[in-house]
């Protein structure tokens, strides 16, 4: 199996993330730092590459490679801004 076809079948998961109520705790960039960074104007972080969804929401799609450098940024948000939810839309647990 080629490369190519193994990243095809790895599984895919979407990153919610609420900018809104983000307090610039920047766990979430010292954890995962290849997706998120801090926007030192507003004091908020930014998912790299993610495309708003909402008035302050903002979605990105991973691959399952990326999973858990993303599951423990969301588990060391204080506030809770960042969810994970598989290719059905069903939460992940973090």
């Amino acid at each position: 199996m080629g490369l190519l076809s193994f990243l095809m079948m790895m599984a895919q998961y979407k990153i919610i993330y609420d900018r809104k109520n983000c307090i610039g705790a920047s766990s979430c960039a010292i954890l995962a730092e290849k997706f998120w960074t801090m926007d030192k104007k507003e004091d908020k972080a930014d998912l790299m590459g993610a495309k708003k969804t909402g008035e302050d929401t903002w979605e990105l799609e991973i691959d399952e490679l990326y999973l858990e450098q993303n599951k423990e940024a969301a588990r060391n948000c204080p506030v809770a801004v960042i969810k994970i939810v598989d290719e059905k839309g069903k939460e992940v647990k973090i």
